[in-house]
């Protein structure tokens, strides 16, 4: 595994790679990895000949008052988890060099940034689409690898590629999870035991929606709000919901009632961590 930091050696690299008509596969991450992060470098890999993954804790989709400076970093382990997950190249730059002190340019996705995380967090998503469109132009990648985790982010990338005509596959690969359901998250190190198991309440919220959906034939959206917000409150009562929604999986558009392709997604404060979460429920 070869460990590049510097940007116009990791170009260098791509271009040589592509001169042998090796196929990239590209995983970028904010670090501090877990599985959900190592599952993505193993549906990489079959997707590609080499694999990329990057570590990167990106300052500009934080916003001031985020969390930003204290956001996990374990660089040691991250490249010794992804040597052992049979990653090719993990590229690590410095924020000087992504964000010199002249840069003044930005990728910006317009309606589908507006609302959810994009309503609760302005900017976020500009940050969000400037790296990984640097990060493609640095390693021209055949495929680029993300979570449905973070399913929005996922949907604002995919349109980005259409717009932008990036010849890149985008692959989303279903949410990892521990045993308790909940999602696998870098924030999850924020919590002592008994505050991580009341933030099981997001992932119990959705599978309760979606139960309501399948065994009682419920599908007003406003209906189903209610009794995830009763969940939320009864598993952790200092819970601060930032929102839930239901929308269309791949333009966002809120839906009323739950038709195929909708997709509950929620973000809620559990002991100051904020987490998000999400569910197809057809």
């Amino acid at each position: 595994m070869e460990i590049i930091r510097n940007i116009k050696r990791m170009q260098s690299s791509c271009r040589k790679l592509a001169a042998r008509g090796k196929t990239i596969g590209l995983v970028p991450t904010m670090g501090f990895l877990h599985d959900g992060h190592l599952s993505l470098v193993k549906i990489a890999r079959r997707h590609a000949d080499i694999v990329i993954a990057t570590i990167f804790v990106n300052p500009a989709q934080f916003a001031p008052n985020e969390d930003f400076s204290r956001y996990p970093r374990d660089e040691k382990g991250d490249l010794e988890k992804l040597r052992r997950a049979g990653t090719d190249f993990v590229f690590i730059p410095k924020a000087s060099d992504i964000y010199p002190e002249d840069f003044e340019s930005a990728v910006s996705v317009e309606k589908i940034t507006g609302v959810l995380e994009g309503e609760s967090r302005p900017g976020h998503f500009r940050g969000v689409t400037t790296i990984v469109a640097k990060l493609f132009n640095i390693t021209r990648p055949d495929a680029a690898v993300f979570g449905m985790k973070d399913f929005q982010q996922a949907a604002v990338l995919k349109r980005m590629v259409i717009d932008l005509n990036y010849p890149i596959k985008i692959i989303i690969t279903p949410t990892v999870r521990e045993k308790s359901g909940l999602a696998m998250s870098s924030r999850n190190k924020y919590f002592n035991t008994e505050q991580k198991k009341e933030a099981v309440c997001l992932y119990q919220a959705l599978t309760t929606a979606k139960k309501m959906i399948k065994r009682e034939k419920i599908l007003r959206s406003g209906i189903l709000k209610k009794r995830m917000i009763h969940i939320i409150k009864e598993i952790c009562p200092t819970a601060e919901i930032d929102y839930i929604a239901f929308t269309d999986m791949n333009t966002l558009a809120p839906m009323k009632s739950v038709q195929p392709g909708c997709v509950s997604s929620l973000a809620v404060r559990v002991h100051g961590v904020r987490l998000i979460d999400n569910m197809r429920l057809l």
